[in-house]
């Protein structure tokens, strides 16, 4: 039997040799606690621990935002992986050879493409890397020394460089590559029937993702020219310029080996090489100065802890401060350096020092600091208009934060530099926070509409007990017949089906009941729940009883024939009499 597209004995080896409280441990720090692991989830923002993983069974299921799954979707969700591609990591980590991918069709096809364009930008690169020692490559060379990158940064960053318009796409053809499959990897375009590499011509920086497969490429043009003085791939199937963070294998290769308190995000691919010769070697870069949600998720997977070192000009501190909004909104806790007007990280390097640099990382500002600061920059204090648009201002900045101890922190900062008294600065606090529209939550009719019932209560609660094999279970009901919807869950219940098997038969993110299921928290009924569990089991048993009593109840009226009419009467008098004493013999199990 094929479990998507692999064989059902084989997926459950994988998962056999890959415990996930192994697996999920290098990800993120659990804590046993009974019988399971707790920890803060990684999938939401959270401060107090809902998030658990438990052995035996061989899954996880977060309390907070419902998120569960095997080891096989952890790593999915973790890596913002398919399911090829988790499976394909645990196998490797397990060393054990992968069968042939027998998925859907459709599935298949991505898959395969997928692998396509990941050889070809993998011969692109290596490619871009030899042509940067030929003598042809003088313009990059010259530039290389310009910037003093060092044999080993080119190694590390598996920097390259285009000859020409055409010369890749040539090397690419003699390799068996298509010009579609070119064009689908996003290193060839087509003008007048002609097909030409799209980095021509410039110094290739290739962009990994945090397997070390490289996704795409950014180039610097060199020398004057009319074209713009960066160039990223286009989009493409594995190209997303808001979802990819350059840099971020090396960081996680470094997280791996030696551990990591925080991430230093600065704007570009020069900078981030600098930073790494300078010895921080945590430091990425997003394509642009854009930071995005997709990337400070991925970034939050390496530290929860931010340092942003953005260029001290107009533009870098815009991008500071939209930064600090995407990060707070993921959970990730943010630092600022205040770099020099219209410095980046490799001027500060060269013209000031390595030790200048690590002192302005050493002393990075918190998020409120660093905004307070920029009030303050805006005016001149000995003007009383100017005064006064800074506190207004700073106390705009004050009102965000969520704690009284911390606002009164600030507002005495405040008295000091403004020379206000602290009472009127509580006031104006006040104040402005009263004209400030309330966080109202937006109350989503649709769940509400959908807000589950008993009924749907009893099923999941029957099912969970079902799945978990719990010895108050009354083997004599025939669950197939009580619950016909659900026969799929049960067959598998009533085969001592794994846990964790469950997410390889089903697609449980997208099957809210199963996935409730899975996440039943049992702790809650105590030592109610096998009352509960007959409860829930008559409930669902009358309802069936009743609907029959209304269908013969119907049918009595409709019929004209006397014997037809008692025979319907005997059967009524027999549903009463069940219903009346709860007697649940109708879905007993026939032998």
């Amino acid at each position: 039997m094929l479990n998507k597209g692999y064989p059902a004995d084989w997926l459950a080896e994988l998962k056999q040799r890959n415990n996930i409280v192994s697996v999920v441990g290098k990800y993120i720090h659990l804590d046993k606690k009974g019988s399971k692991y707790w920890a803060c989830c990684p999938f939401h923002n959270e401060k107090t621990p809902s998030f658990t993983v438990s052995e035996d069974d061989g899954f996880f299921y977060c309390f907070g935002c419902k998120e569960s799954g095997d080891v096989i979707s952890f790593v999915q969700k973790y890596e913002s992986c398919d399911f090829p591609q988790a499976v394909e990591i645990l196998a490797k980590q397990a060393n054990m050879e992968i069968p042939e991918f027998r998925g859907e069709k459709e599935v298949v096809e991505k898959k395969q493409k997928r692998e396509r364009i990941l050889a070809l930008l993998d011969f692109a690169y290596k490619h871009y890397m030899k042509n940067l020692y030929l003598p042809q490559a003088k313009p990059a060379q010259d530039y290389i020394k310009q910037r003093g990158f060092t044999r080993r940064e080119l190694e590390d960053f598996k920097m390259g460089y285009s000859l020409n318009w055409n010369e890749l796409i040539e090397a690419l053809r003699r390799q068996g590559f298509t010009y579609s499959e070119m064009m689908d990897a996003g290193v060839a375009q087509t003008k007048n029937n002609h097909y030409y590499d799209v980095m021509a011509e410039r110094l290739v920086f290739p962009i990994f993702n945090s397997f070390g497969e490289c996704v795409g490429f950014s180039a610097r043009v060199l020398g004057k020219t009319d074209y713009a003085k960066y160039k990223n791939t286009a989009e493409t199937l594995l190209f997303q310029k808001g979802k990819v963070v350059f840099g971020i294998n090396l960081v996680k290769a470094l997280k791996q080996k030696e551990g990591l308190k925080s991430v230093i995000i600065v704007e570009g691919q020069i900078d981030v090489i600098a930073m790494h010769r300078a010895g921080f070697k945590n430091t990425v870069a997003c394509m642009g100065t854009a930071l995005t949600k997709e990337n400070a998720k991925e970034i939050k997977k390496l530290s929860p802890n931010v340092i942003l070192c953005f260029d001290g000009d107009e533009a870098g501190i815009k991008a500071t401060i939209r930064s600090i909004d995407i990060l707070k909104e993921e959970g990730v806790n943010a630092l600022i350096v205040s770099l020099p007007d219209k410095h980046d990280p490799d001027e500060i390097i060269k013209e000031k020092g390595v030790q200048y640099l690590e002192s302005l990382i050493n002393n990075a500002m918190p998020v409120t600091d660093y905004l307070l600061s920029l009030e303050l920059n805006k005016y001149n204090l000995n003007k009383p208009d100017e005064k006064v648009k800074y506190i207004k201002g700073a106390l705009d900045v004050i009102s965000k934060l969520d704690s009284n101890s911390a606002e009164e922190t600030y507002l005495e900062k405040i008295k000091d530099i403004a020379s206000i008294p602290i009472d009127v600065l509580r006031r104006d606090l006040a104040n402005l926070k009263k004209t400030k529209p309330k966080n109202v939550e937006n109350i989503n009719t649709d769940v509400l509409i959908a807000r589950e019932n008993g009924n749907i209560r009893a099923i999941r609660f029957i099912l969970s007990s079902l799945i978990f094999r719990k010895n108050f279970v009354n083997k004599f009901i025939d669950y197939k017949k009580l619950l016909p919807k659900y026969k799929d869950i049960i067959e598998l219940a009533q085969k001592d089906t794994p846990i964790s098997a469950y997410y390889d038969y089903f697609d449980v993110d997208n099957y809210p009941v199963l996935k409730d299921c899975l996440g039943m928290d049992f702790a809650r009924y105590k030592d109610n729940d096998k009352q509960y569990f007959e409860e829930c089991i008559w409930l669902i048993v009358s309802q069936e009883l009743v609907k029959e009593q209304t269908k013969l109840t119907e049918k009595f009226k409709e019929c004209q024939d006397r014997e037809e009419r008692v025979r319907i009467v005997t059967k009524l008098n027999a549903l009463n009499k069940a219903i009346r004493e709860k007697n649940m013999e109708e879905f007993y199990v026939r032998n």
